[in-house]
């Protein structure tokens, strides 16, 4: 059975809607309208602690146009889900009563750990229903890494995970929102400042290395912004394109020159970039370096990227009720 359901998720950088009818039997997800808006609710969280009050004056505006999407498609259950800005913040009261008048539900402000499964989930289900062989789909076990603006998260799984078993998994404050202001501070950033932001992921890699047996993945499969992004550079489209950068195969070497291209530029020259949302100019530097950097500490030579993601978790978590 069909059941059409929203969700939403409250990233440091974007705010998303996904409205879509699932038939969670035939492993099926069938969008009926997708939204991304640039709010940085995350804006200066990782220096004051604080949710910035003009960063929740655009979260909230931008979530009132989405409550009436939903309301409109008659969708009947709804989930909204907070991630890394609002974990850190002092004042995530503020934002939860806002989010409350606004949607008429509360957000669920989520764990690391919790993050990681649903994008695990988002990112997968739909494998359980595609063919083996090569070319259809990547290889199991799966490192599947989503990359957002506060903290990237890292889980582990196979086919028994799709199918509902808790993958292991491990979240990490390296995200592209954070790393741009802790360190990429000129334009284009200085070599100094680049090696100091390598050194900061480098460590955190450290921390993923012990907490999961990365040496099992057999496939890298890449989430979110910064990754789909690098993605559509990579693959040199003049504009971004979900159709053609979902399960494309990016190599290491590839992503290792986006990353030069995007760290040598200035903010203007990356603004030209026709595939480059005008919200992740300042933060892509970052968002790439990440991603260089953990296939190169990983020894992953080719990345399967994903335009399905914890949005589309959260979306299978309300129609299978967990």
């Amino acid at each position: 059975m069909t059941k059409r359901v929203a969700a939403i998720d409250c990233g440091t950088n974007s705010l998303r809607l996904l409205i879509a009818d699932i038939d969670v039997d035939a492993h099926q997800l069938s969008d009926v309208e997708r939204r991304m808006e640039i709010v940085r609710l995350g804006q200066g969280v990782d220096a004051t602690g604080m949710l910035a009050p003009a960063a929740l004056e655009r979260t909230l505006r931008a979530l009132a146009d989405y409550a009436a999407d939903i309301r409109a498609a008659g969708a009947t259950a709804v989930r909204m889900v907070a991630t890394s800005a609002t974990r850190d913040a002092s004042n995530a009261a503020d934002f939860t009563a806002g989010v409350q008048r606004t949607l008429g539900i509360a957000p669920e402000v989520i764990t690391g750990r919790e993050e990681a499964r649903l994008s695990f989930a988002g990112a997968t289900a739909e494998l359980a229903a595609a063919g083996d062989g090569p070319g259809l789909r990547p290889e199991s076990p799966y490192l599947v890494v989503d990359i957002g603006g506060g903290s990237t998260e890292f889980v582990l799984g196979g086919n028994e995970a799709i199918a509902g078993a808790d993958p292991a998994a491990i979240s990490v404050d390296i995200g592209c929102v954070r790393l741009t202001e802790r360190y990429l501070h000129a334009d284009p950033p200085t070599q100094a400042q680049i090696d100091a932001a390598s050194a900061d992921i480098d460590r955190a890699l450290d921390d993923v290395a012990a907490a999961i047996a990365v040496k099992d993945a057999r496939s890298l499969v890449g989430l979110a912004g910064s990754v789909t992004t690098v993605t559509a550079i990579a693959l040199g489209l003049p504009t971004y394109d979900p159709s053609r950068t979902h399960h494309a195969r990016i190599s290491a070497a590839a992503v290792a020159a986006v990353t030069r291209q995007l760290l040598g530029q200035t903010h203007e020259q990356r603004a030209a970039i026709g595939s480059l949302h005008p919200g992740r100019v300042d933060v892509i530097g970052a968002g790439s370096l990440v991603l260089d950097r953990v296939m190169r500490r990983f020894g992953f030579t080719e990345m399967v990227t994903s335009e399905h993601d914890i949005l589309d978790g959260i979306a299978w978590s309300i129609a299978a009720g967990v």
